[in-house]
């Protein structure tokens, strides 16, 4: 199986309410040197046999971002990724 990431993030115009939430938080944790959050979501696609990076960015235009005010990136997932 072959592995495609999709990251999907507001458009930098966009107002992003969550991500200013992490930024008024911060100082309470103290840390103050931090001056802009942007959140986002990671999506993975598995794809049986080879990764087909087209039908990817296809799926991402058509259900998983918004284009109107999201913007997307599609790239092969790295083989032997370490997660928490």
């Amino acid at each position: 199986m072959a592995r495609v990431v999709v990251d999907v993030m507001l458009k930098p115009e966009i107002l992003d309410p969550q991500g200013q939430a992490v930024v008024n938080a911060l100082p309470r944790l103290g840390v103050d040197d931090v001056s802009s959050v942007r959140i986002g979501r990671r999506i993975e696609i598995e794809f049986v046999g080879e990764a087909d990076l087209d039908r990817a960015r296809e799926i991402a235009d058509k259900l998983l971002a918004n284009p109107v005010i999201e913007d997307f990136e599609v790239r092969l997932a790295e083989t032997e990724e370490v997660r928490p």
